[in-house]
């Protein structure tokens, strides 16, 4: 049985599912409709686009976020490698608001996280050859992304001391937390809130 671990920041959630393993290899769900819909109320946003990253052992992707409106949810896993996966919470108003939480997702018990509307998200490839897939609840717009220094002193984000960062040039020139909160550039958490109530309503959620 699959199991659902809330984290810290408000709304997102670990899925820890059952591995079947025999000899030749092993078997896994990452997702499963009824866990998911029993943990959050309803079903998985439908997926406007699916994606994967391969990265090699220090890359840091990350911290990014959607500018909401329109927003993006996503559901990611590590289906070869292994990851430190964090999510920080940058709802402006969120009870949870400045927060992080970090878990590991890897090929061996293929864990995955649910990320809610608004919130960021960074990961750092612990192995080389690391593979992350991503489930969208939009699709990728370039104007629309935002990112903040994952190296951000002040919030003290779980890099790994035996690990030499990898960073693009965007991520390594990217601003505070604390510049993108006085800047007003931070999603507001009612308006996060409403994007995922439309969830409920399934495909044919009103605009």
């Amino acid at each position: 049985m699959q199991v659902a671990t809330e984290l810290a920041v408000e709304g997102a959630y670990v899925f820890t599912p059952r591995v079947f393993p025999d000899p030749r290899g092993v078997f896994v769900s990452p997702y499963l409709d009824s866990v998911f819909t029993e943990t959050l109320g309803y079903p998985l946003f439908p997926v406007a686009q699916t994606s994967y990253s391969v990265s090699r052992r220090g890359v840091v992707r990350g911290l990014h976020y959607t500018t909401t409106p329109p927003g993006s949810a996503k559901f990611v896993s590590c289906p070869h490698g292994r990851v430190l996966d964090v999510v920080l919470d940058v709802r402006v108003g969120s009870p949870t608001f400045g927060r992080w939480d970090s878990v590991v997702l890897d090929s061996q018990d293929f864990r995955s996280l649910y990320l809610p509307t608004g919130v960021a998200h960074m990961f750092v490839a612990l192995m080389d050859d690391t593979v992350m897939s991503y489930l969208l609840s939009t699709e990728y717009v370039f104007e629309n992304e935002r990112a903040l220094s994952p190296l951000d002193d002040t919030l003290g984000l779980p890099v790994p001391a035996d690990i030499e960062p990898i960073l693009s040039d965007r991520d390594r020139t990217a601003i505070t937390f604390a510049q993108a909160h006085a800047a007003g550039v931070l999603p507001r958490y009612e308006i996060c809130a409403e994007i995922e109530a439309r969830f409920a309503q399934g495909p044919h959620r009103t605009a």
